[in-house]
């Protein structure tokens, strides 16, 4: 099993290349950062935690930014986006800025996507919440044209372009591993359908091992293979990882305070501490 690290890059936590840094030093395979472009202050979409929208939220870095300062002080650990929201960004767009992060890096990146929960963000970008799985796959579907082909075109609904030139091409062939973020319903169709591998959170949805299951079931009945699961907000408890690995899973990601260094730290040196109880 792998073990990796997610956290907001807000402006007020750990400076990002410091985080990298430090997640490198400690052995973890992998680094996560999520995504929101903003967070409407009028908002009505519940978070799906419950209570009150953290703070980070409305506070957090690009991604793609904050990767590419970590890759430049980095030469090992992987780097995700946990999670990239696909129908916030014009695809072509995206796709110049995946290829473009997976060659400064030398291949170490982990695309991790999704569609989406908050509605009001999503419509201030121009797309209706109502068809975001659809928008979702045109675009994913674009982005692999381009990053597959020297003239590549597409025609769909959403997404509509014609004999494009685009490079860099991915280091990664035939692009970076894509790992599919989402717990219910439309989402796990859509991990079936693009994915690289499945990425569910722990707490939502019935015992973990159940829905595993039942997700491979559903590969099967697709025609794929056992698709690899990450966990994204692993609990630092070692019972509960060997859990996660008789299950099935292949990476564990643990989540760490968006904070400053003396509260990230510790938290660093905690969750090190079970990856190596774990793999002892």
């Amino acid at each position: 099993m792998q073990f990796g690290v997610a956290m907001f890059p807000a402006d007020f936590a750990i400076n990002v290349v410091d985080l990298g840094r430090a997640v490198e030093e400690r052995g973890f395979e992998s680094l996560f950062v999520p995504e929101h472009t903003h967070i409407p202050a009028a908002r009505e979409t519940d978070w799906p935690q419950g209570g009150e929208l953290p703070r980070e939220y409305a506070h957090t870095l690009d991604p793609f930014v904050a990767l590419a300062a970590v890759s430049s002080v980095t030469s090992r650990i992987l780097l995700g986006t946990g999670i990239c929201l696909v129908i916030q960004r014009d695809p072509i767009v995206l796709a110049k800025e995946v290829a473009s992060l997976d060659l400064l890096s030398g291949g170490r990146f982990l695309f991790g996507v999704g569609a989406g929960w908050n509605r009001e963000e999503i419509a201030n970008h121009g797309v209706d919440p109502r068809v975001r799985w659809r928008v979702f796959g045109e675009r994913m579907r674009a982005m692999q044209a381009i990053w597959t082909q020297d003239e590549a075109n597409f025609s769909g609904r959403y997404v509509n372009f014609e004999r494009i030139w685009s490079w860099p091409k991915p280091v990664q062939k035939p692009y970076p591993p894509v790992l599919m973020g989402g717990d219910f319903g439309a989402a796990i169709e859509r991990v079936i359908e693009f994915g690289d591998e499945w990425m569910p959170h722990p707490d939502r949805g019935g015992p973990l091992a159940e829905r595993i299951s039942e997700f491979w079931a559903r590969c099967e009945s697709a025609g794929r293979d056992h698709l690899p699961v990450t966990v994204y907000g692993a609990p630092s408890d070692p019972k509960v990882i060997d859990e996660y690995a008789s299950a099935g899973v292949t990476r564990c990601v643990f989540r760490i305070p968006s904070a400053s260094s003396d509260i990230v730290l510790p938290a660093l040196d905690r969750a090190a501490e079970v990856m190596r109880l774990v793999a002892a």
